[in-house]
């Protein structure tokens, strides 16, 4: 039973209470308002202390920020939330397996921290006199407890992601996730109440609540189907729109969690809505959200990769490098931050086809960066292909010995390949032969995978050029002679080739390239992933000229039909995003004729 549920009836059980008080209650309520006074100018005192020390850590005083932090881990909830939770943004950041481990120990310690000053009887208790604070059942403290205790689930939920795109660990530890929801919604529930009577810190409170209703709303909407359903059977449920409605009243505030919410959406905007879904997040908000944090941290790193990356998206190539280079010269302490940046440098490079520089990044990131040494080395490799016979070997690389050497690279993280890593091992077998063939397009194939042609749709000149490659590419493998894999490489060509054809405004091309696809789908002996990615793009195409019902059905096709194929699980996510943007159209009036 809920505790919000026993609270209401507690609150009707106290109207019948008589007003008459002994002189005792009386002394004793006064003596717990004074300890209640007491608790409120310690709370707030913390607050305030990590509001500091969050400052320090947006000005790029990284290690400041957690000494700042450190010793009062132990005895303060919040300094205990605030130093796990830069420890995970700094996970998140760099997927470096070793930062993920230590982020996800420390939010456990953070949540012990909070469990003791959470209400020692149950939560139904806790939550009975929330009203009736005179009765001094339930303090302020104690309010804030269950809220840090909520995000620290919440936090630690999100660390299971980074280990397992597939959400497996995300479902396994439901009853964790679980009790993170049910917490969120019933805070939410009591804020909105109009019984609630607000403390002195309440504004900070209230942006924890947005912050989780936010977060899970979103997080939710976005997961595909076959997974929600598993989560839906123990009462999970996600609105998109009202999650990012939640976050940006959060985001919006001065409080404590404005900037954790303001985080989320830029991530959303210009990360999650690429590579989990269709490209679909509004860079105007996240230039909104970025531009104040901008002006008060005009070398912040966090604010100056946000930034590149915003321009990145818009297809302002050079104006995303200058600011990637500027990031990686804001600051020195955090080394691995700079590697974010490369690995958006080396995509900007990427899109401009300049294949030396966009190796450059590569071999960096694999040299100095252990997220994923065989993505890393396949990207290297890829460029080193795309060279001609006139580049030479100018890095004095061969990318068939890389390519050879890859399926040592593989590694786990917590007990999970990597889908991107698995994917670059799986192309790269074709090297083993002691007589390989060559891959076609291989960046040009992996760009699609990160959903690349989304950023170079935006700038005709991008997309003509790499559409260039693709017909070079296509030529190539008319000359060559028919190999086991001509039908797979013809296909993925078509492929890139329709995407650059739509976003070029050549419709009817780009339908005849995604169907070649389908029809030679019984030929495809490797590359089966192809197949259901065509029928998505399809799908996307049909809904962008109108044509929803047919749009649907090709979604609804590449869903059900295929299994079982490389990087499903984004697709997935990727059909999702597309369904649920056609549900919006219908229900907002703007599905087209």
């Amino acid at each position: 039973m809920s505790f919000l549920s026993s609270w209401k009836r507690s609150l009707k059980g106290n109207e019948g209470k008589t007003r008459s008080s002994s002189c005792r209650e009386i002394q004793d309520r006064h003596e717990d308002q004074e300890d209640h006074r007491s608790q409120r100018s310690d709370l707030r005192m913390e607050l305030d202390d990590c509001m500091a020390a969050l400052d320090l850590f947006l000005s790029n005083k990284f290690a400041e920020a957690l000494d700042h932090l450190q010793s009062k881990t132990k005895d303060s909830m919040y300094h205990a939330l605030t130093y796990a939770t830069i420890l995970e943004m700094q996970a998140m950041m760099t997927f470096d397996p070793h930062d993920i481990l230590a982020a996800g120990n420390t939010m456990k310690d953070a949540q012990a921290v909070c469990q003791r000053f959470r209400k020692k009887s149950t939560m139904a208790g806790s939550f009975n006199s929330l009203i009736n604070r005179q009765a001094g059942e339930l303090t302020e403290e104690e309010i804030h407890a269950e809220v840090c205790y909520a995000e620290c689930l919440l936090q630690r939920a999100a660390l299971t992601f980074l280990q397992d795109e597939n959400m497996i660990s995300f479902i396994r530890g439901g009853i964790k996730v679980r009790s993170s929801y049910q917490t969120y919604k019933e805070l939410h529930n009591i804020v909105q109440s109009a019984q609630y009577t607000q403390g002195d810190s309440h504004s900070h409170f209230e942006g924890g609540v947005k912050l989780g209703v936010g977060a899970f709303n979103l997080t939710l909407s976005l997961l595909p189907t076959r997974i929600l359903r598993l989560l839906e059977f123990v009462g999970f449920s996600g609105n998109k729109e009202y999650g990012l409605q939640q976050l940006q009243e959060g985001a919006s505030t001065q409080s404590f969690r404005a900037f954790l919410c303001t985080m989320l959406l830029l991530c959303y905007h210009t990360f999650m809505s690429f590579v989990l879904g269709t490209g679909e997040g509004d860079v105007g908000d996240a230039e909104a959200l970025l531009q104040p944090y901008l002006k008060r941290y005009p070398k912040g790193a966090i604010f100056l990769f946000f930034a590149g990356r915003i321009e990145e998206i818009k297809g302002n190539l050079d104006a995303a490098i200058a600011r990637f280079e500027e990031c990686c010269e804001a600051q020195q302490h955090w080394k691995q931050f700079h590697h974010m940046c490369y690995w958006e440098l080396m995509w900007c490079f990427t899109y401009k086809r300049q294949w030396k520089m966009a190796y450059f990044y590569a071999d960096l990131l694999c040299k100095e960066n252990s997220w994923s040494k065989a993505t890393y080395a396949y990207m290297k490799a890829a460029y080193l292909s795309m060279l001609t016979e006139e580049d030479g070997k100018p890095f004095g690389e061969d990318e068939v010995e890389i390519f050879r050497q890859m399926p040592g690279m593989k590694q786990k993280i917590a007990g999970k390949s990597l889908p991107t890593e698995k994917f670059a091992i799986r192309k790269a077998r074709r090297y083993l032969s002691p007589n390989p063939l060559p891959l076609p397009v291989p960046p040009l194939e992996m760009m699609y995978i990160w959903n690349g042609y989304a950023v170079i749709g935006k700038h005709r000149d991008l997309t003509e050029g790499m559409l260039d490659t693709l017909n070079q590419a296509q030529r190539t493998l008319e000359r060559a002679p028919v190999t086991e894999h001509t039908v797979d490489d013809q296909c993925l060509v078509s492929l890139l080739k329709g995407l650059c054809l739509k976003h070029l405004g050549c419709h009817e091309e780009a339908e005849q390239y995604f169907n070649l696809i389908h029809i030679n789908e019984t030929l495809i002996r490797y590359d089966h992933y192809l197949v259901p990615n065509a029928l998505l793009e399809h799908g996307l195409l049909c809904m962008e000229l109108g044509r929803k019902e047919e749009g649907v059905k090709y979604l609804e096709t590449a869903k059900h039909n295929y299994k079982n194929y490389s990087m499903e699980s984004r697709t997935h996510f990727r059909i999702q995003a597309a369904l649920h943007n056609a549900k919006s159209a219908v229900e907002n009036g703007d599905s087209v004729p």
